[in-house]
C-alpha cells in the first residue's frame, strides 16, 4: 500500500492508472525518470478485472516526469518482476492479477481506520488533489492540467487544485506608505 501511494503523490494519477503501471511503462534513464500512463485498471460487471489498453480520455495519454522518491519506488517493485516479461503490473496481487481499484481503496480505509483517521474524508484520490495543489500553486494551472491529463484548466482548476490564498508580500510594502508618519 506505501507504494502505490508514493507513486501515486509522485505522479498525481488515478488510481487506476497507477495500477496499470507495466514495466514497458517506465522509463527509469531518462531525466528525470518518467512514466508512460497508456492504460487503467477496469472492472466490468461478470468480468474479470484486467488492464484497458487506454486510460479515461485520450488526454489521459500522456508520458510524465517521476520525482526520484517515486522512482526509487518503482525501482524496488521493478527489481520484483521477470525481466524478460515487459507487460507485468508494477503492483499486482499474489496471484499475479491486476489490483483492482475497490480493494485498494478497501485497504486504505482499513489503515486510515487503524491510525485512527477514520471519517476524515482522505481517499486514494486525495494524493492527486494533493499533487494538482502543489503542481497549481508552482507551476501553474496549464502545467498541472497537462500533467493530470485534463483537456482544459477548467476541470482542474474546479475539482482538483486548491487554490493559494496567500498573498503575496508585495502589496504590503505598498500599503505601508499609507502609514502616519512617526
Amino acid at each position: 500500500m506505501r507504494d502505490i501511494i508514493e507513486v501515486m503523490l509522485g505522479t498525481a494519477t488515478r488510481i487506476g492508472e497507477v495500477l496499470a503501471f507495466r514495466r514497458c511503462d517506465v522509463d527509469l534513464n531518462a531525466d528525470p525518470p518518467q512514466v508512460s500512463v497508456s492504460g487503467t485498471i477496469v472492472v466490468h460487471k461478470g468480468a474479470a478485472v484486467h488492464r484497458q489498453e487506454h486510460p479515461k480520455t485520450h488526454e489521459s495519454n500522456r508520458i510524465i516526469p517521476v520525482p526520484e522518491f517515486a522512482a526509487d519506488v518503482i525501482r524496488q517493485r521493478l527489481a520484483l518482476l521477470d525481466p524478460d516479461d515487459p507487460e507485468h503490473l508494477l503492483f499486482f496481487s499474489r496471484n499475479n492479477t491486476p489490483l483492482t481499484p475497490y480493494n485498494v481503496r478497501r485497504t486504505f480505509r482499513g489503515m486510515l481506520r487503524n491510525a485512527g483517521f477514520e471519517g476524515m474524508d482522505i481517499t486514494p484520490h486525495s494524493f492527486r488533489r494533493t499533487g494538482a495543489t502543489l503542481l497549481a500553486n508552482e507551476l501553474g494551472m496549464q502545467a498541472t492540467a497537462d500533467m493530470l491529463g485534463h483537456t482544459s484548466t477548467s476541470t482542474t482548476k474546479a475539482h482538483y487544485a486548491e487554490p493559494d490564498r496567500t498573498v503575496r508580500p508585495g502589496p504590503a510594502a505598498v500599503l505601508q506608505k499609507l502609514a502616519p508618519p512617526k
